[in-house]
């Protein structure tokens, strides 16, 4: 891979992780229209870094007290509101770091093709216009409770199959379930921090037999994953109470007529 590969697949990766469009179908695009080769584990491993880093420095006063009145709630016994938001992120955690666990090998050797990756990027972009659209809640991030905490890490599970969209199912199921927009969004991308640490550190540990590495494309995937990734969460939290869901909806049906023509051809 050169250098000019890594900007490109890291600025997709960038871009699309944070949004509700599904990046696993726009990763495939540069492989099937042009013809380039699997950027391999390593480079996988370096944008999730990228994109973690981008998230954590992004909700960095959320987490600090996030993990400060968990901290509190776990040693001193003391209970608030933050507390139990951070442990309703651990909770949402789990269904999708054990779906990972078990099913991470199947889905890798079965799922990921463009026909699946074209169905799941149509059928979950329609479902995700069908609830922004008919949604009536104006719930608040701190009205959460166990239930919809658990239902909303349940359908992050899910992403794990190809263009599904974990944030575009997450936010699906929040809208679903009567919160916010604001509220929706904010929750998804805090429940991005755990997975993508997990997923990254799953992915890690199978780089220990790797033999070489080239050191100039991880750099670039990290940097330009990281900086996009950023400027992709600013921009989606700035506009996504004025413009909605549908704008993403829309984008997702025309990727996916295109994902099935070029499974047809």
């Amino acid at each position: 891979m050169d250098s000019y590969q890594a900007a490109v697949l890291a600025l997709i990766q960038g871009l699309t992780e944070f949004l509700p469009v599904s990046s696993s179908g726009h990763l495939l695009l540069p492989s099937h229209i042009l013809g380039w080769a699997d950027q391999g584990l390593a480079f996988d491993v370096a944008v999730h870094i990228g994109s973690l880093c981008a998230v954590v420095v992004y909700f960095r006063r959320d987490l600090l007290r996030l993990f400060s009145a968990w901290c509190g709630s776990l040693f001193l016994r003391k209970t608030s509101a933050d507390a139990m938001v951070a442990w309703q992120l651990v909770v949402a955690t789990i269904p999708a770091a054990a779906a990972g666990w078990f099913f991470a090998d199947f889905i890798e050797q079965y799922m990921r093709t463009l026909l699946v990756i074209a169905v799941t990027t149509v059928v979950f972009g329609l479902l995700l216009g069908w609830v922004d659209y008919s949604r009536r809640g104006d719930r608040a991030l701190d009205s959460l409770n166990w239930s919809d905490a658990i239902l909303i890490g349940c359908s992050q599970a899910l992403a794990l199959v190809p263009g599904t969209s974990r944030s575009g199912v997450t936010i699906t199921t929040a809208l679903a379930l009567g919160y916010s927009r604001e509220a929706a969004v904010r929750f998804s991308f805090l429940m991005a921090i755990p997975i993508i640490a997990l997923s990254g550190l799953y992915q890690g540990t199978q780089l220990v037999d790797s033999e070489s590495v080239q050191w100039v494309p991880i750099a670039i995937g990290v940097i330009v994953s990281g900086v996009s990734a950023y400027v992709c969460i600013d921009f989606f939290l700035r506009t996504v109470q004025r413009l909605g869901m549908m704008p993403f909806v829309i984008y997702r049906l025309l990727l996916g007529i295109g994902l099935f023509a070029l499974s047809l051809a």
